[in-house]
């Protein structure tokens, strides 16, 4: 994995916007609308598991499940649940947005008692996700957000086989 990030930074910072490998796909936003549009493919693509996103502060992470929210019919006032800790959205398809900003660590998300989401009928998305490691699910999609200068996000998604054949065709076609 330390192999696959030097590779793409190196791409990254060459200019371009989208470094392609096995199960990995980097690709550089220019606006938090086309951060969203990556979040709607995404949701269109993954009818139900656990996506992990991690990354600093205002790096993108809301946007991207502001952007699933819409794909399942959510209305648009999508908003990190840093108080709340889950919000849900959806009616017919199921999104759960966890935000554990506030959490130390894997303990506190399992005092909540909400891991058994992370196995639920519905999308899944953590936000901060390194605070439930150890609790997420071993087939998932992990995606690292990044700030790139401006309004540019640098999104690395890693598939760990939740994902089916030409996912990454698919992200590729909403930039």
């Amino acid at each position: 994995m330390a192999a696959l990030c030097k590779r793409i930074r190196r791409s990254v910072s060459r200019g371009d916007r989208k470094t392609v490998s096995a199960d990995a796909l980097t690709l550089v936003t220019s606006s938090p609308e086309e951060t969203e549009r990556l979040g709607r493919a995404m949701a269109a693509i993954l009818t139900r598991g656990v996506i992990a996103l991690r990354g600093d502060l205002a790096s993108g992470k809301t946007c991207f499940v502001r952007g699933m929210a819409q794909e399942i019919g959510a209305p648009l006032a999508v908003h990190s649940p840093t108080f709340t800790l889950i919000n849900e959205y959806g009616d017919a398809r199921k999104l759960y947005h966890f935000d554990l900003y506030r959490l130390h660590g894997p303990y506190e998300v399992e005092d909540l008692g909400s891991t058994e989401l992370f196995e639920a009928d519905g999308l899944c998305a953590v936000e901060w996700a390194e605070r439930a490691d150890g609790l997420l699910p071993d087939s998932r999609m992990d995606i690292a957000f990044e700030h790139a200068g401006d309004d540019q996000r640098r999104i690395t998604f890693v598939n760990r086989a939740i994902l089916p054949d030409g996912w990454q065709e698919t992200l590729l076609k909403t930039l």
